[in-house]
């Protein structure tokens, strides 16, 4: 984003989070984007991964890739979601990282919050929690994390450079960053930029 925008971030930020509360409460709901288990196998996860889950660990899954195509996280690792939404690849990592790791899914919206705990919960997964927060204002100390995921995320994020910069921040010497997103090939137009209804649309 310019220096000169228009864009109003706050704006922006709930225009994003009115969006993701339908997702999260009405996950069959139509979309721009497809939701659950049928764009989880688009997305090349492996079917033993989401099969054993919830339906409400499952179906509010709006994800645009697979960030475990990238690397396998390992056991013990201590793995960071931004953007964790319902908890779906928090859960998949969980399974991953074991009881001796820890995930921790970060997300601005209430519902996808509360839902994602929930699914924990009833899953008895302990080694995940959820924290409400920004992916430009990340609730860790500098070198604390192994892993950072995202899954078509940090495209919503009008302030880019805060999110790297959070996110080299957060990560150990040597720790990864894995993330699936949107991109374009060429800078888009300020109007574009400017126009609140295209970030969400």
């Amino acid at each position: 984003m310019t220096k000169n925008s228009s864009l109003d971030i706050n704006e922006l930020r709930e225009q994003v989070k009115d969006k993701y509360k339908e997702v999260a409460t009405t996950p069959d709901g139509e979309f721009h984007f497809h939701t659950g288990r049928v764009v989880a196998a688009r997305c090349g996860y492996k079917e033993e991964e989401y099969d054993s889950l919830p339906d409400n660990a499952v179906e509010s899954f709006a994800g645009v890739a697979n960030p475990f195509a990238l690397r396998d996280v390992q056991t013990g690792e201590t793995v960071v979601d931004l953007g964790s939404g319902a908890g779906f690849d928090c859960f998949v990592a969980a399974k991953k990282v074991g009881p001796e790791g820890r995930v921790i899914g970060i997300d601005m919206t209430d519902e996808m919050l509360d839902k994602a705990q929930a699914t924990a919960n009833e899953m008895e997964m302990d080694q995940v929690e959820f924290k409400k927060g920004f992916i430009e204002e990340l609730p860790f100390k500098d070198s604390e994390v192994d892993v950072v995921i995202s899954n078509g995320v940090i495209n919503l994020s009008p302030e880019k450079h805060k999110t790297f910069e959070e996110i080299y921040r957060v990560l150990k010497p040597g720790g990864y960053l894995q993330f699936a997103d949107i991109a374009n090939s060429k800078p888009a137009p300020q109007a574009a930029v400017d126009d609140i209804d295209l970030w969400t649309a």
